[in-house]
């Protein structure tokens, strides 16, 4: 599974990193990093932070990036 942001709408605010540490960071210029593979294990906390994205900047995705084979 893999998480996609849409960078036009972040605003780095932080509240997904609150809920999925392991998976979202912001850098020391307060930009948002991502993991580019997220463990199945982390999917809970993961959809917690996509929910809690005040902009709807986040969407978790099942597909592998490009899409299907």
């Amino acid at each position: 599974m893999r998480v996609e942001v849409d960078r036009q709408r972040c605003e780095s605010n932080g509240l997904c990193v609150l809920s999925a540490p392991e998976v979202f960071d912001l850098d020391d210029d307060g930009v948002l990093r991502v993991a580019s593979y997220v463990d199945e294990s982390l999917r809970a906390d993961v959809e917690d932070a996509v929910s809690s994205c005040p902009v709807q900047a986040l969407a978790l995705r099942d597909d592998p990036i490009g899409g299907a084979s």
